[in-house]
């Protein structure tokens, strides 16, 4: 049976842990040659699974919110592999629990430049290639706070609503130029992300377990087959679309 992503070439940011190198080494897996992207140099053992699982990767170190760099990123992706096929934007920040009244602004806006900003100027960036060699696929990762809300994460919570609409209206605007974008929102995930938070405690896990109805939290390797499927040709009639990855969550 062929690889589903046999022959393109992939870009994934925020690749360096949980669900961007699951993704990355998931892509590679069904044969995409991959470009890693974090902020972090972890991104480098991303590309060693890889390789050493006989796939092609490179490691590209980018700040997602400069604009600059997203556009050097886009560049270097393409002078390595000659063309871009395949982009997860997944690259993202969780921000401090405060309620509104209590959230410093510069919280606001560091989250909202990582979550929403650098996902709109990946996609600027990656749509303009992608429209140069006549199609592609682009999934954002969203959350299912994209869907619905979550007291003390207003900066969280907004800029993955914002990534939806930003998912939307892309998917409207490339609908006639063989581009499809979609978004994955995904509930809790058993990442790094969550550790560093204190979730994966005990008795955190336990209740954020509890919050869904399949009693447990996702792997990140469940998100990246969902994000595989969206950009490949299996998903053809898809476009614009938040598929939920959430055990439950939202059906709630």
């Amino acid at each position: 049976m062929s690889k589903l992503l046999a022959g393109k070439v992939a870009l994934v940011t925020g690749a360096a842990f949980g669900i961007g190198r699951a993704t990355a080494l998931n892509f590679a897996a069904e044969g995409a040659k991959v470009v890693v992207s974090d902020v972090a140099r972890e991104g480098e053992e991303t590309v060693s699974l890889i390789r050493g699982a006989g796939g092609e990767a490179v490691f590209m170190r980018a700040d997602i919110s400069k604009a600059n760099e997203v556009q050097a990123l886009v560049y270097g992706a393409v002078k390595a592999f000659g063309r871009l096929d395949v982009a997860f934007n997944n690259a993202g920040i969780g921000g401090p629990q405060l309620p509104v009244s209590e959230l410093p602004e510069e919280a606001w806006q560091k989250v909202l430049a990582v979550n929403l900003t650098g996902v709109f100027l990946c996609m600027k960036y990656e749509l303009q290639q992608m429209e140069k060699q006549g199609g592609g696929a682009i999934v954002n990762n969203a959350s299912i706070l994209g869907t619905v809300a979550f007291a003390n994460s207003s900066a969280y919570t907004a800029s993955k609503h914002g990534v939806l609409g930003l998912t939307k209206t892309a998917a409207l605007e490339c609908a006639t130029k063989n581009i499809r974008v979609n978004a994955v929102c995904p509930a809790f995930i058993q990442t790094p992300m969550l550790q560093s938070a204190g979730l994966l405690e005990p008795e955190a896990r336990k209740a954020l377990e509890a919050m869904h109805p399949v009693r447990r939290l996702g792997l990140p390797e469940e998100v990246a087959r969902v994000v595989t499927f969206l950009a490949s040709d299996q998903a053809s009639f898809v476009t614009g679309h938040p598929m939920l990855v959430d055990g439950g969550y939202v059906a709630q």
